[in-house]
């Protein structure tokens, strides 16, 4: 299959969140929403569904779990039972539900910068946290100035006698992270260590951009630590369908798999038929969709590196830039930026004021203009 990235489709006339946060001057590039349509063979599975003129209560599927055993299988090699796995309406009430799994007051850590619901995990819960930063280190490569790790010994003096649990992005959104095997591997020991719990959001595991890195799933590649994890997954980003909402936790300790279920009862809805329907055929896609995704978003990524420079942190996953900005010492990031056309995620909303978020999924040319009006805003630094 040949699919078609370039296009450009309106999206303001669609209720879009992403198109109607700023005025109609301003090119959006901050929530991670890409402007791509669907893949064909998801629109033509909801079509169908809703040739059935109800859209009622809907029981889960039951070959829905088969796509998802075969999909975590081919992708990444994990077999995991039908009785690990929990439906959930998506990824962020996946991470509530993972807290409120845990005694009021107890304590968390989070790596950060880091995807902004995680930051309010804790007052949700009504737990203590501590946020310990990544390490920025020199990278290796030629594309950016530094590369972001866990710092797993500050991490290790952040635990105290009352920390039950800690949460990561894998790959990390914002900075663009795939952890390596040696660092997962560190991690797993810290968790077995200290008999903690560790929630891992894999969201973006098929957007591997960077040639020499691949995803892991730390359940797998560490199954001494299986029983201490939720690792969760959605087809929602990979395949552009985040209005559709289904996710599922991957939980193998039935003990815990338990408490997950009785914190969802009666707080989160239930998962809808056009998000069961879209969710299935995208677990089922065996077609050149990702490869072709990835290789344009590839492209994309070197244009905006061709722009930004060493600001850019080296991205290996996601389509989600991490710019520095700290020499432009701005007061209000996301209100600069849009003086200049250009709708961004400011970094203090993922506890890095000095930093944007930048969405490079999105058609040529609609990257190509806000490349234009990125250069005009980052000249006041020269």
């Amino acid at each position: 299959m040949n699919f078609d990235f370039d296009k450009v489709i309106d999206r303001r006339t669609s209720s879009s969140t992403k198109w109607q946060k700023f005025p109609a001057d301003v090119l959006p590039f901050w929530v991670a929403d890409m402007d791509f349509a669907a893949p064909d063979f998801v629109l033509q599975a909801l079509h169908q569904r809703l040739d059935h003129p109800i859209l009622g209560y809907t029981d889960r599927p039951a070959a829905l779990t088969n796509a998802l055993q075969g999909w975590l299988d081919h992708h990444f090699q994990w077999q995991v039972p039908e009785e690990w796995v929990v439906w959930i309406p998506g990824v962020v009430p996946g991470l509530n539900l993972a807290c409120q799994t845990l005694d009021a007051g107890r304590h968390i850590i989070i790596p950060t910068p880091v995807y902004h619901p995680f930051l309010d995990l804790a007052a949700h819960a009504g737990l203590r946290e501590s946020r310990v930063p990544l390490q920025s280190e020199p990278s290796p490569t030629a594309e950016g100035s530094e590369r972001w790790c866990m710092d797993i010994d500050a991490m290790q003096a952040a635990v105290r006698p009352d920390t039950r649990m800690i949460l990561i992005c894998n790959p990390q959104n914002p900075t663009g992270r795939c952890y390596r095997y040696s660092e997962l591997q560190a991690l797993a020991e810290l968790i077995e260590q200290h008999n903690l719990l560790l929630v891992s959001d894999e969201i973006h595991a098929n957007f591997v951009l960077a040639g020499d890195c691949r995803h892991i799933p730390i359940a797998q590649a560490f199954p001494a630590i299986a029983r201490r994890t939720i690792s969760l997954f959605a087809a929602t980003k990979i395949y552009n369908i985040p209005g559709v909402s289904c996710a599922a936790a991957i939980i193998p300790d039935a003990g815990l798999r338990e408490q997950f279920l009785q914190a969802r009862r009666g707080l989160v809805p239930g998962i809808g038929p056009l998000g069961f329907t879209a969710s299935e055929v995208a677990f089922n896609d065996r077609s050149s969709w990702i490869p072709e995704l990835q290789a344009y978003l590839r492209n994309n990524l070197q244009l905006l590196r061709d722009c930004a420079g060493a600001r850019l942190s080296p991205l290996q996953a996601t389509y989600l830039a991490w710019i520095n900005v700290a020499d432009l010492e701005l007061q209000d990031a996301e209100s600069y930026f849009a003086g200049h056309g250009l709708g961004i995620s400011p970094g203090a909303q993922f506890g890095r004021p000095d930093y944007i978020r930048f969405n490079f999924g999105c058609p040529r040319a609609t990257l190509e203009a806000g490349l234009e009006r990125l250069s005009a805003a980052l000249q006041k630094a020269v």
